[in-house]
């Protein structure tokens, strides 16, 4: 009964570690709006929304801070040097715009977003953002929409530069 017993147990384990391999495997990526109507007192929602957007050519994220103490709320992003890729440039004002967008558009109670780039800082607020794209960019539902309406509002260029003006 015991050499029975032994082996039953040896058994399980043997398909609990089998399952839990086949558990890694799943690796779904990740959709930025899975964490809609996250506040900015809950740093790991945006901790994650901030790690699934675009970064400049030479940087990396280097620090988050969440300003909850008193409103306005806000998001401050830093940035540090890393070795950048050849031939492709960064538009600050554009990256600046395009991820303040997701940020404001995700986080309910985010009135403002700092960029501390390594060179340069810009600081959007929900308000500007209003006024830039005339719609409530918290009304989208999916990345797909919200995406092609940043890119489509992107493409003019005096439009980008007046809003850092």
């Amino acid at each position: 009964m015991r050499k029975t017993s032994r082996f039953l147990f040896f058994l399980l384990f043997i398909l609990l570690f089998l399952n839990g391999c086949n558990l890694n495997e799943v690796n779904k990526e990740e959709d930025i709006f899975q964490f809609k109507d996250s506040y900015v007192g809950d740093a790991g929602a945006v901790g994650n929304i901030t790690n699934l957007l675009p970064k400049p050519n030479g940087e990396q994220g280097s620090g988050l801070e969440l300003k909850t103490t008193e409103e306005p709320y806000g998001v401050i992003l830093n940035y540090a040097s890393v070795e950048k890729s050849e031939g492709t440039e960064t538009n600050y004002e554009e990256l600046a715009l395009y991820n303040a967008t997701f940020i404001l558009a995700l986080v309910h109670n985010a009135d403002w977003v700092t960029f501390n780039f390594v060179e340069q800082e810009f600081v959007v607020t929900r308000e500007e953002l209003q006024r830039f794209y005339g719609t409530d960019i918290r009304e989208f539902n999916n990345e797909d929409d919200l995406n092609r309406f940043i890119q489509e509002n992107l493409e003019d260029k005096n439009k980008v530069t007046q809003f850092f003006n």
